[in-house]
């Protein structure tokens, strides 16, 4: 009776070793949800830095107020007879 106990037991331990240290162990699992969850943060804030990039894009080629703004600011583009003041503020 004792060898058949034993023997179970070693059965049980044997399926067991799979599910703690084989290919898709619990800690792997855990590991692998926590990539997934950064993954999804990191796509969330590229999503979010896409559709500010795509209106962007709309405004460029819809309305010339933009292309306007992104001369005077990135350029440092003025009007004929205007006068550029540029305030710097200090750290």
């Amino acid at each position: 009776m004792k060898l058949l106990a034993f023997i179970l037991l070693l059965l049980i331990a044997i399926m067991q070793y799979p599910l703690w240290f084989g290919k898709a162990s619990w800690g792997k699992v855990w590991q692998v949800d926590q990539d997934v969850v950064t993954a999804r943060k990191n796509n969330l804030n590229l999503q979010k830095r896409n559709n500010m990039l795509e209106a962007e894009v709309n405004d460029l080629k819809q309305g010339l107020e933009a292309i306007e703004e992104r001369a005077r600011s990135d350029l440092g583009m003025t009007k004929q007879d205007e006068i550029l003041f540029q305030i710097v503020k200090s750290r």
